[in-house]
């Protein structure tokens, strides 16, 4: 798995266009279809910065980041509009918490970031083991669609309040493994300074999810095509699953 040493410091920037509050409705829909009521404590894994743990905190849910970044946690724990988290900085594929939870999330296509079907079950398999029994686990993943005509192997150019990024994919239709080489130009005054970062993300399809959630003692409640559960369509870009732990 890939760090964040310096796209921590434009994560935000160059997902300025999400809106986290209504994401977070979805999620909270997902509560209200799922479970008989609401957990108390949710697990926001793969947190990053921090957004969506926030504004679950914001909410009322007692709320626990983890997140392999210590640069991306600092920036977390810097949000002081949402207290009483708990920040831990731990690999989603073997993290430990004190107690189980009756929701985990994890956005913004993280899981696409476990390139081993390995991995992928490892990470369920420490997700099934904290989760109360009938606990859901929503998380999202780049579709198919969205590697193969999106990323492929284009290039994007990114300006954002200061910050231009250039952003290059090199997408292996074997391995389905997408490389993304990403060069950040921030202006400081009359001058820019250049950052580099490399990325890696996993292709996976609904079969390969499905397969290892179920390995893992979970059953899949659904593929959707947004946080509200609209249903796939062709060009879906992301996928939103729900599973629950039998």
């Amino acid at each position: 798995m890939s760090g964040y040493l310096d796209l921590s410091k434009f994560y935000d920037k160059l997902n300025a266009g999400i809106d986290y509050s209504v994401w977070a409705d979805g999620i909270e829909a997902t509560f209200a279809r799922f479970l008989p009521e609401k957990p108390e404590i949710v697990l926001d894994l793969a947190c990053g910065t921090g957004k969506m743990t926030a504004e679950l905190a914001r909410r009322g849910y007692d709320m626990i980041g983890v997140d392999l970044s210590a640069e991306m946690l600092s920036i977390a724990a810097r949000d002081r509009s949402a207290k009483n988290i708990l920040w831990l900085m731990q690999d989603m594929r073997s993290f430990e918490l004190y107690g189980s939870v009756g929701a985990v999330v994890c956005c913004l296509d993280a899981v696409n970031c476990l390139l081993t079907t390995d991995d992928l079950k490892k990470c369920f398999a420490t997700v099934h083991n904290y989760l109360d029994p009938n606990g859901l686990f929503i998380f999202d993943v780049n579709s198919p669609y969205k590697f193969e005509n999106i990323f492929a192997d284009n290039a994007y150019i990114l300006e954002e309040d200061g910050v231009f990024c250039g952003w290059r994919n090199f997408y292996n239709k074997k391995t389905r493994i997408c490389d993304f080489y990403l060069t950040f130009f921030e202006k400081k005054g009359e001058k820019y300074s250049r950052y580099d970062e490399n990325q890696r993300e996993k292709c996976y399809s609904e079969k390969q999810l499905e397969s290892a959630l179920k390995s893992c003692g979970f059953c899949v409640r659904g593929f959707f095509g947004s946080p509200d559960l609209a249903p796939l369509e062709e060009n879906t870009e992301r996928i939103f699953v729900v599973a629950q732990k039998i």
